[in-house]
């Protein structure tokens, strides 16, 4: 597939990460549909041209069609983009498995690992799709926020295909967004999955008032583990030194703009998981997905403490100071 065939592209997530991918998208001429699972929010978006609730601020162009029937949507879709958190991928593509078009264009940009399947976002597509489908990954260090003020950033696009990575690539090249191709569709994936749990370790650590060493010693010690668990898992290692993998790694753990340092920001300062988690829009993928990875890397042996303390920290009641304990007195060993 050299170039996409006519029909729109449809983005299915109507978030703060979905509606800028469909407004770059519009932005260079192509017929957008964004789907919302929220029908009111669909059309807010279609009277005001802005969706107020997940990307204020930001003017929409007028060549996005808003909708809440998957039906619509896909009708005519020669680009389908996933832009659902990853806990909802399963069922919103079991609803539209029978309105996608055979021949079309899949982009995965949602980011975490299904709990117990232990599938990455683009697994749970192709499972659910069935066949041989080629999904494309798109990752990097990508802040709704700045990627829709036209801010400059770089991102990473994957697939099982050269031809097809090199057609994404095409797609959402603007700029402002600088697309690479890799050809590690793995490790991409898994780059900005786990970046953040390490991310909320991150946000914990600011939380108590640790100090920019401890946060530059975790973010270290993070993509130390990520590339255990990756290389373990078929990625190649540099991987994860590149865009999907360091890159979006400091970004998430340090930006103000992160919605997995904020959650573990408030951990950190006291606040119950279950608390925070009612007080936001938005959804931190790393607290589910830091449990997903947990059975993971024990399924298969790889050693991962940052990640187990997290998990620990979220889901059985360890506060944040016993479990940087636990990190800073393990078994000491080479780096």
């Amino acid at each position: 597939m050299e170039e996409l065939k006519e029909g729109f592209s449809v983005v299915l997530g109507a978030g703060s990460w979905g509606t800028t991918l469909a407004n770059l998208l519009a932005k260079k001429d192509y017929k957008v549909t964004l789907w919302a699972r929220n029908a009111e929010l669909a059309k807010l978006i279609k009277e005001t041209r802005e969706n107020s609730p997940y990307l204020p601020g930001i003017k929409l162009s007028d060549k996005i069609h808003p909708t809440s029937s998957l039906e619509e949507a896909l009708k005519e879709a020669s680009l389908v983009v996933c832009a659902v958190p990853s806990h909802g991928i399963r069922n919103v593509f079991e609803e539209a498995k029978a309105h996608v078009p055979e021949d079309c264009l899949i982009v995965s940009a949602s980011k975490g690992i299904e709990e117990g399947s232990h599938l990455t976002s683009s697994g749970i597509i192709g499972e659910v799709l069935g066949g041989e489908k080629d999904v494309v990954v798109l990752s990097g260090p990508t802040f709704a926020k700045e990627v829709s003020m036209g801010l400059p950033t770089c991102a990473c696009v994957a697939s099982g295909s050269e031809e097809t990575s090199r057609l994404a690539q095409r797609v959402f090249s603007t700029p402002s967004f600088r697309v690479y191709t890799n050809p590690d569709s793995i490790g991409v994936e898994l780059g900005g999955a786990l970046k953040n749990i390490i991310a909320l370790a991150s946000g914990i650590s600011d939380g108590l008032g640790l100090g920019y060493n401890a946060r530059a010693s975790l973010i270290t010690r993070g993509l130390a583990e990520i590339t255990r668990l990756g290389v373990k898992l078929g990625a190649r290692a540099e991987t994860f030194f590149g865009l999907s993998g360091l890159g979006d790694l400091v970004l998430t753990c340090t930006g103000e703009l992160s919605r997995n340092r904020t959650v573990g920001l408030a951990i950190g300062r006291g606040q119950a998981l279950e608390e925070i988690l009612r007080g936001m829009r938005m959804v931190a993928e790393g607290v589910k997905t830091s449990r997903a990875v947990r059975e993971l890397a024990t399924l298969h042996g790889v050693e991962m403490p940052i990640t187990d303390e997290v998990s620990k920290v979220l889901y059985e009641k360890r506060s944040p100071k016993e479990a940087v304990m636990e990190l800073m007195m393990r078994e000491l060993k080479g780096e």
